[in-house]
């Protein structure tokens, strides 16, 4: 009898724990916050979107690899060139070595969130994953003008501009653009642009006259005036026929005189 008081007994206390039991589990596991969700896969994404070359080249770089991965999990924005883009740029891509090959890919990408919205109000300078302080610049200009997101920076490659949104997943965003952004890093800068001449100075405007007819006569043609022997000198021709004709009328006289004489002779002998 007593065995079956007991038994009764501990059924009861059971029957009474259990619910008790079950609401405080359900209350801990209502109080645990939920596990945070995985970052979206960056290459991925990217592939899907019309970056699949340069999706590829991130997976073959371990260290560029490896720097996404992490980066996704603390916000990143990511500018990936187009498959048509990679083809045009796989020459001198390959001509890199593996680290230029690595800091070209990271510096494709920017430690921070930028939505399509907040991308279109930002302009400046960015660090990109490739900047490692002073050692490392790799930096690069963002520039907005209208709908129109641009890319610069001081290589001698020609401005990427942002085609599409490829994905826009807090805390993760990419864009595709349409060339390989350049870092002055890895290629030789842009020349300096040639000033301009100077324009030449203008000619002062003549003077106007009063009247019509002042406006459009010409100025008179002025000559030089002759020097003061110019009127009195006979010309050199003068000069010889002068002297010619002294001499004549000189023989003249000494003929004159001659026959004079002779004939003065003859009388007297007569």
């Amino acid at each position: 009898m007593r065995r079956r008081m007991h038994l009764a007994a501990a059924i009861l206390c059971v029957a009474l724990v259990l619910p008790l039991a079950a609401a405080a589990v359900g209350k801990a596991t209502a109080a645990a916050p939920a596990a945070p969700s995985a970052p979206p896969n960056v290459t991925a994404a990217m592939a899907k979107g019309g970056c699949k070359a340069f999706a590829a080249l991130i997976a073959s770089s371990p260290d560029a690899a490896s720097t996404y991965a992490s980066a996704a999990g603390g916000g990143m924005t990511v500018f990936c060139p187009s498959d048509d883009a990679v083809a045009a740029f796989a020459p001198r891509y390959k001509n890199l070595t593996a680290d230029g090959k690595a800091s070209l890919l990271l510096f494709h990408a920017v430690p921070v969130y930028y939505s399509p919205g907040s991308l279109k109000s930002n302009n400046g300078v960015m660090n990109t994953l490739a900047t490692d302080g002073a050692a490392k610049n790799y930096n690069f200009t963002l520039q907005n003008e209208g709908n129109v997101v641009t890319i610069k920076t001081g290589a001698s490659g020609a401005v990427a501009r942002v085609k599409a949104t490829v994905l826009d997943a807090d805390p993760v965003a990419v864009y595709a653009v349409d060339r390989v952004v350049q870092p002055v890093e890895l290629f030789k800068p842009a020349p300096s642009p040639t000033p301009a001449p100077a324009p030449a100075p203008a000619a002062d405007a003549p003077k106007a006259g009063k009247g019509a007819h002042a406006r459009h006569r010409a100025a008179p043609v002025v000559a030089d005036a002759p020097g003061p022997d110019a009127d009195d000198a006979p010309p050199a021709d003068q000069k010889k026929d002068s002297k010619k004709s002294s001499a004549a009328g000189v023989l003249r006289s000494r003929w004159f005189a001659a026959a004079l004489a002779a004939v003065a002779v003859a009388s007297t002998l007569a």
